[in-house]
């Protein structure tokens, strides 16, 4: 298993992180590693989707957990090894919001693939939540 996860305080309302969050069709305008986004549903578990990262190859992915106004989990299965990502949102003293992006790699090929996948996924998150809380108002 290989883990990581980055956190970012802002004074942006949790509710306008959860409306960016949740109009996946608009991710790319935060976030620089998405090129491109092709959404097959709405924001509802199940819904399947493809991100193109800037000069690399789609990935096919599936939201898997929904929690309204708190988090979301998406998923990419490659058959030996699975990647997960936790979108969280909690609360914080003084009206802060704390974003919290949480990526796991699991399954047989984990170990191997981990090490050197984990890190090209994760590299951004400081600038994505950075990105995402000024967005929102943060």
């Amino acid at each position: 298993m290989w883990e990581y996860e980055y956190s970012h305080e802002t004074s942006a309302p949790r509710e306008a992180v959860w409306r960016h969050w949740s109009d996946m069709a608009s991710w790319p305008r935060w976030n620089d590693g998405i090129q491109t986004i092709d959404v097959e549903g709405p924001f509802s578990v199940g819904t399947t989707f493809t991100m193109t990262p800037p000069g690399d190859e789609p990935i096919r992915m599936r939201l898997v957990e929904i929690e309204p106004g708190e988090s979301f989990t998406d998923e990419m299965d490659a058959g030996d090894f699975v990647v997960r990502t936790e979108h969280r949102l909690e609360p914080v003293t003084a009206g802060l919001t704390r974003i919290v992006y949480r990526t796991v790699i699991t399954g047989q090929a984990a170990d191997r693939v981990g090490p050197e996948l984990g890190p090209e996924i994760t590299a951004d998150f400081p600038e994505v939540l950075a990105a995402l809380a000024k967005l929102a108002g943060g």
